[in-house]
């Protein structure tokens, strides 16, 4: 049965090459039809086009970041997708993403070059289509539904205080737009490079997108691989800014949050941002909806629905057609050297933003609060909160500061969507 199916396949090779082997005329051309199929191959494209070896270059680093996300788990469930969509969009020849579908020329409806997207789904290929989601701001909101259906902000109810160390580390991100400004970075480049320090993956894509979707590829890529590396690039600089006895202050428990005020907070949020800045109206309305449907208790299927089913989806479709948009053309070039440079500037600034900002709360408060968890109001939820807590009870083993850590937090998190909503707002 074997041989029969061998014997089949292989006559219906012969066929196909037999049917390929006429010339328009009519008559046999082996050699015609044997030059097209090599000219047709991604392995001649590599080793003939001109700067084909960038493709080469592109899948070596395409293979390395699936490394740190299998091998090392450096924030696998995005850092793998969006490695494997650089891998599909640099196979010469598959034809999968387009670049230039997606410039300005061509999206802008007073271009002579302007195509609908109505080109895209007829023409692009897979991660054309599917990028029109990155490119409308579908995903990331959608992510942040399920963000805030995961997210308990009862301790940042609980400590109202916490709302500014979640504002004071969001200097990370306006520090880091003077510095790219200032490296000659124009100020839609400069914005989208500076809120890499939120570190927040869906607000970075969701302002780069609209900014500087150019530099969308090596912007994600840097603030999910730093969002991983929240745990050493931390710690460090707060043990650097803070003394011992700081690390070692012991905070008092919480107070526990009613059902009617964590209900109440992501309506009256939802309102209040959005009539204060628009821009931010998207990721915030998302984020509060989500939390709203875990609160509420009267939605808990859409709320299981939208932690799970819906947001792994949605990461699978984020993750690829992000990672697709760092094509050779696009990521081998000095820019991207000096925003993987930036974004450790951006981390350092906002983790040193919060430690310095708690240690000012701590000359007017009668409370003392912990240096260290001012370093949690970057938006790496719980991550960041999590490096707190372990640096709190390496300087004092009583030490529980999770939970007061969280507040600035999640505060975080709404930090870098207004950021974002500001820097839309003046460049936009």
């Amino acid at each position: 049965m074997k041989q029969i199916k061998k014997a089949y396949s292989l006559f219906g090779l012969l066929m196909l090459m037999s049917v390929g082997c006429f010339a328009a005329d009519g008559h046999f051309d082996i050699d015609q039809t044997m030059t097209k199929f090599f000219e047709t191959m991604g392995f001649s494209q590599i080793f003939t086009a001109d700067g084909g070896w960038k493709y080469l270059v592109m899948l070596v680093v395409a293979c390395f970041l699936l490394y740190l996300a299998i091998k090392k788990q450096y924030e696998p469930l995005l850092l793998l997708p969006i490695a494997f969509g650089m891998l599909l969009s640099n196979l010469p020849g598959a034809n999968m993403f387009h670049t230039e579908m997606w410039n300005d020329e061509f999206l802008n409806p007073a271009s002579a070059y302007y195509h609908s997207y109505r080109h895209v789904l007829a023409e692009g290929g897979l991660l054309d289509v599917l990028y029109i989601g990155v490119k409308a701001g579908i995903y990331p909101c959608l992510i942040f539904i399920g963000v805030g259906a995961m997210t308990d902000f009862g301790p940042l109810i609980a400590n109202p205080k916490s709302f500014l160390l979640g504002a004071a580390a969001q200097i990370g991100i306006f520090m880091t737009f003077i510095t790219a400004h200032a490296l000659g970075f124009t100020s839609a480049e400069s914005a989208s490079i500076g809120i890499i320090g939120g570190a927040d993956g869906p607000t970075s894509i969701f302002l780069t997108t609209r900014l500087a979707p150019q530099l969308l590829g090596p912007i994600a890529i840097a603030a999910y691989s730093y969002m991983a590396l929240v745990p050493v690039i931390q710690p460090p600089i707060m043990r650097l800014l803070t003394t011992k006895s700081e690390r070692q202050i012991v905070m008092k428990q919480l107070r526990t949050v009613s059902k009617t005020e964590k209900i109440i907070f992501p309506i009256a949020v939802a309102i209040v941002v959005t009539l204060i800045l628009p821009d931010a109206g998207p990721l915030i309305g998302c984020l509060m909806l989500g939390n709203l449907m875990r609160e509420c208790g009267v939605v808990d299927r859409l709320a299981k629905t939208v932690q799970n089913e819906l947001m792994n989806i949605v990461v699978i479709f984020l993750g690829t057609t992000v990672g697709a948009t760092a094509t050779a053309g696009t990521f081998l070039e000095p820019k991207t050297l000096y925003i993987l440079c930036m974004g450790i500037v951006a981390f350092s600034f906002a983790t040193a933003g919060g430690v310095i900002f708690a240690k000012i709360m701590n000359l007017f408060s009668r409370e003392k609060v912990n240096p260290l968890i001012g370093s949690a109001g970057v938006s790496a939820v719980p991550m960041a909160a999590r490096v707190s807590q372990v640096e709190g009870q390496k300087a004092n083993p009583r030490n529980f500061l999770l939970m007061h850590a969280m507040g600035p937090n999640v505060a975080g998190v709404i930090g870098s969507a207004v950021a974002a909503g500001i820097l839309l707002s003046m460049l936009g």
